[in-house]
């Protein structure tokens, strides 16, 4: 008999990302934990967003979204990578991209269905497998000697097996900062073929990636796009995290089964928000790629900073986060320090050993957040200068 619902669930409480955000507020720490910003997106988006609200826009969408944001998606998927999605059945518009991908895991695994993924993971993923009653298969990505995590191809290759039914793959990789390169996507791209595998993507940060890194959609790769659910969003995007407005893409059968699932979740998203992003995405691009550069910017500035304060920081090539060894501070348990940082240096972070399964294998790493202003980066640096290096 398969294991009841409610024991499945039973490890996943509280969220590292909670109770990090929970302590930082409780010591008034500077929280470089959870991945939002504490700036806004651009002026026109929000501007236009509150337009419609007060234009009345404040009514059920179509299940499926705003037409007008499906086909802005599909549009600007078609303008930046040349990938051709059909705006009526091949683009779904979800609560975010948490709830896309949730929808496209209880959509497609049955009990028992094997899912590969890399780790250290997003946290959603491993609970989401676990509602859909699937098996975890998780493949370490590690640093490099440039700091930067990668997987190694024979180790992915044994992930695989004959009840494999999916793989998820994040690019640029939460919390790593990796972007998987063309030939790493071409090995993973190879192993899906062989074993006839559903590729689900998460790609929210795909417009943030650092030093000319290219974000490559694995839908792009030869005979991928027929077996991949690409998932992406506007929230990292236009800084807008808590609009939570989201996008599935892919053939319209795996969107069909997400669609089916998540029509008895959240229905559907908020209609203003979703005209306003749909104007953003072809109107915006000035401002997307000068929030890059500015990210970019910041992640030295705090990369920089943390290394001052006797931190190793691993290479990052996109998102908000880079990853930090502490044993250079003599500390080697994460969790420990995380949970110690907001009294004694008065600034949070996230263990990063709670998103993998092999522990061990980042309990010596921390994840810090640098999408804030660069006086809070300051502030967070002299605060763990004089707690490490003074």
């Amino acid at each position: 008999m398969d294991e009841p619902l409610v024991e499945r669930m039973r490890p996943f409480g509280e969220t590292i990302f909670a109770e990090m955000t929970r302590l930082a507020v409780e010591t008034d720490s500077v929280n470089l934990g959870q991945g939002f910003p504490d700036t806004d997106g651009p002026r026109s988006l929000i501007d236009t967003a509150a337009r419609h609200i007060q234009d009345g826009v404040n009514q059920y969408p179509p299940g499926l979204g705003r037409p007008e944001l499906r086909r802005a998606v599909a549009a600007d998927r078609f303008r930046r990578l040349g990938l051709d999605y059909d705006p009526e059945t091949e683009v779904y518009i979800t609560v975010g991209a948490t709830a896309g991908i949730a929808a496209g895991v209880l959509g497609l695994v049955e009990p028992g269905d094997e899912v590969v993924l890399f780790e250290p993971m997003y946290d959603s993923y491993a609970a989401v497998i676990a509602m859909a009653g699937g098996v975890r298969r998780p493949v370490t990505l590690r640093p490099g000697p440039d700091g930067r995590f990668t997987f190694d191809p024979g180790e992915l290759r044994a992930a695989f097996g004959p009840r494999t039914r999916m793989i998820i793959v994040n690019t640029p990789h939460n919390p790593t900062g990796t972007v998987f390169t063309r030939e790493e996507l071409g090995v993973i791209a190879d192993l899906c073929a062989e074993h006839d595998v559903i590729v689900l993507t998460d790609e929210v940060y795909e417009h943030l990636t650092y030093d000319g890194a290219e974000h490559v959609p694995p839908a792009s790769l030869p005979n991928m796009r027929e077996r991949t659910l690409s998932v992406s969003s506007a929230g990292k995007t236009f800084s807008v995290t808590a609009w939570k407005t989201g996008w599935v893409m892919g053939p319209a059968a795996l969107v069909r089964a997400a669609r089916t699932v998540n029509q008895f979740l959240t229905f559907t998203a908020n209609g203003a928000l979703q005209l306003a992003i749909a104007d953003a995405l072809s109107g915006e691009a000035d401002w997307i790629r000068a929030q890059r550069d500015a990210l970019q910017a910041k992640r030295d500035r705090l990369a920089d900073g943390l290394r001052r304060a006797g931190f190793d920081v691993q290479r990052t090539q996109g998102t908000y986060f880079v990853m930090a060894d502490i044993r250079p501070l003599g500390y080697d348990d994460g969790i420990a320090l995380a949970r110690s940082l907001p009294r004694t240096a008065g600034v949070a972070a996230v263990p990063a050993q709670v998103l993998y399964d092999d522990q061990d294998a980042g309990r010596h790493l921390v994840r810090f957040a640098f999408c804030k202003r660069d006086e809070v980066l300051d502030e967070a640096v002299d605060r763990l200068t004089r707690a490490f290096a003074g």
